[in-house]
């Protein structure tokens, strides 16, 4: 059971790793029956027919007897292997995606709708992602971990025949990022090697800390909101900032517009 342990915790970014690792740890487990056979089908009650002579009779619930037993020692292997490994799948998954997953009867099955969490295909998913990864932005958190949610967006759309170029996807990252990237993003146009992701990620994270250091360890990214109507608010004048450039003795609430 140490291959067992050796199963990483599925998570939104590691899928075909998670799956790999688990395939593995349950054949060396000697535990996949279930997944890789189907369920045994209880053999049919035989009926006898009028004519069917006594010995002749005999001879096939003989032989019913012995299929049902045998069926009997396998539909316990099988339910055995079943139940061993719906619980080793679903204590190597995190709890987020765990309660997204509806629950099956057979590990084969929930196999399936955990892919389907991953490699959806419908026409509606699709465009579902292709809209989070085009107006995806970063606002704090970890640049690193962002980039990540992005790649996995677009190698979602890859696994659904909508392979993007990864010189796409590093635009759009380059996109997603705040104003105080704007240097950054210049200086890599400016220069003729093309990064893929992996390099993106790395001088990402460098830039971000840059930006850390520069801003004594604290660094706070502006979000833009839409502007509120203020028009017919009664204490517009009251609230009104000062403009910028002038003192508050310069300007204030008696000098804002009627």
């Amino acid at each position: 059971m140490s291959y067992v342990n050796d199963i990483p915790e599925l998570h939104s970014q590691n899928y075909e790793k998670w799956r790999q690792k688990l395939e593995i740890a349950l054949t060396l487990a000697e535990i996949d029956l279930a997944v890789t056979v189907p369920a045994p089908k209880e053999p049919e009650q035989p009926v006898r027919a009028q004519n069917k002579a006594d010995d002749a009779w005999a001879i096939r619930e003989k032989n019913h007897n012995c299929a049902m037993m045998q069926y009997d020692i396998d539909k316990t292997r099988w339910n055995t292997s079943n139940r061993k490994c719906l619980m080793i799948i679903k204590g190597s998954i995190s709890d987020n995606i765990k309660e997204a997953i509806p629950e099956s009867t057979t590990v084969v099955e929930y196999l399936e709708r955990v892919k389907s969490q991953f490699t959806g295909s419908s026409k509606a998913y699709a465009a579902n992602l292709t809209e989070q990864l085009v107006t995806k932005r970063y606002t704090g958190g970890g640049i690193r971990e962002h980039i990540l949610e992005m790649s996995h967006i677009a190698n979602k759309l890859k696994t659904m025949n909508m392979p993007l170029p990864e010189a796409f996807v590093v635009q759009l990252v380059f996109k997603s990022v705040p104003k105080d990237f704007e240097t950054f993003n210049v200086n890599y146009n400016t220069q003729t090697e093309e990064w893929n992701l992996e390099k993106l990620l790395a001088m990402c994270v460098q830039e971000e800390d840059r930006l850390k250091h520069s801003h004594c360890g604290q660094l706070v990214f502006n979000v833009q909101h839409k502007k509120k109507n203020i028009k017919n608010n009664k204490n517009y004048q009251n609230k009104r900032p000062f403009p910028l450039g002038r003192n508050h003795s310069e300007s204030g609430p008696s000098n804002a517009p009627q």
